[in-house]
């Protein structure tokens, strides 16, 4: 993998997450679900490796980290309120 298609991988998983993002406040859990999988499938190839990055390229890197990472709070956000209360309703039955 170049550094090239590092900061690729990066733009695309920031890309989906912003869409399950989306998805998840619009309780598009269909679409959500998808955007999952594509993001997933992006995520793969860094488990061939890939090379460290320096200057700008590290920095861009970084922001793309801190973007993916608020995006998954704010899934997050939306998702773990509504998975306690359908924890509770299966409990309660």
């Amino acid at each position: 993998m170049t550094s090239n298609e590092v900061l690729s991988m990066y733009e695309k998983i920031a890309g989906l997450t912003s869409g399950m993002a989306m998805a998840a406040q619009a309780g598009d859990w269909e679409r959500l679900s998808q955007l999952e999988t594509r993001c997933l499938i992006e995520r793969a190839a860094a488990s061939s490796g890939m090379p460290a990055l320096q200057g700008a390229q590290r920095s861009r890197k970084v922001e793309l980290i801190k973007q993916i990472l608020a995006n998954d709070r704010a899934i997050r956000a939306v998702t773990e309120p509504w998975m306690n209360r359908l924890d509770a309703a299966m409990c309660a039955h």
